[in-house]
């Protein structure tokens, strides 16, 4: 796999200066660009998401994990929104101390926007825990992830961390990956037809993500994704993980492979509950 260049606080931004908003799903099966944060009535402030009670109830249950003195990973996505609200409301009324690395640059701003200390990769080797989302986690607490785009700097992170807390709803928990999320592939946008046959090889139908007609999302780290179908499922996401791994061109995949230990799943209720992995 490639590199993933610099990280955390003051990464630099893809070519043209400016991070292509989180994608959506096309009537066709494309990823497209979504409707602006602002647009949805929920949350106040300047950060915005579309309020689900498992959704609140799984981030802010796993920020509640967080112990004094701790680094932690943050993830990405409307979930871990409710767990840096929750993480901003302890630093701010209990004097919690924590310094959070960010896995992308849309969550640094929003830690930011909340005040919550940050910290990079240069400044620390070890994560006592990172909270993130996932699209799919199965009985195994294996996943897929990338949903958002931030899958490389999200593996990165979750690699160094001593514990990963999976904050997901109900509808993510799925018996076989695959099944209701397209696996993510990052790639080097000049080998991406390459990569592209390596995963039609692999049983997979890769679509390049877009953000508009013939727009190819980028991400933080200036690289495209394709976005790849597994007819049924992905049969052993084990043994596809490391055939990706090995693909020159790709430089990062949705797969999570023993990387969760712990996932807490909200429910329509506003109830959570954690589950570890034994």
């Amino acid at each position: 796999m490639g590199g993933p260049g610099p990280t955390g606080i003051g990464a630099p931004r893809p070519a043209g200066g400016r991070r292509r908003r989180p994608p959506a799903w096309a009537a066709d099966g494309r990823w497209i660009g979504s409707p602006r944060a602002a647009d949805h009535p929920l949350v106040p402030g300047r950060w915005r998401h579309p309020v689900t009670n498992a959704k609140r109830a799984a981030g802010r249950r796993a920020a509640d994990l967080v112990e004094d003195g701790m680094a932690v990973g943050l993830g990405t996505g409307s979930t871990v929104f409710f767990t840096l609200e929750r993480l901003a409301e302890r630093v701010r009324d209990e004097g919690l101390h924590v310094r959070g690395v960010p896995t992308s640059i849309d969550t640094e701003t929003k830690a930011r926007e909340f005040g919550i200390p940050l910290a990079t990769l240069e400044e620390v080797e070890r994560l006592a825990v990172t909270i993130d989302g996932a699209d799919e986690i199965d009985g195994d607490y294996q996943m897929i992830k990338g949903g958002g785009g931030a899958l490389l700097r999200e593996k990165v992170v979750a690699s160094i961390s001593d514990r990963v807390v999976t904050v997901v709803g109900r509808d993510k928990v799925v018996e076989r990956l695959g099944t209701t999320f397209l696996l993510p592939v990052e790639v080097v946008p000049f080998a991406r037809a390459v990569v592209a046959r390596a995963i039609e090889a692999a049983g997979g139908a890769p679509n390049v993500r877009l953000t508009g007609p013939d727009a190819p999302f980028v991400t933080d780290n200036g690289n495209q994704i394709l976005d790849c179908k597994f007819e049924g499922g992905i049969a052993d996401a084990r043994a596809l993980a490391e055939v990706l791994s090995r693909q020159p061109g790709a430089v990062e995949h949705g797969l999570f492979i023993d990387l969760a230990t712990d996932v807490v799943v909200g429910d329509d209720a506003g109830g959570a509950e954690l589950r570890s992995k034994a």
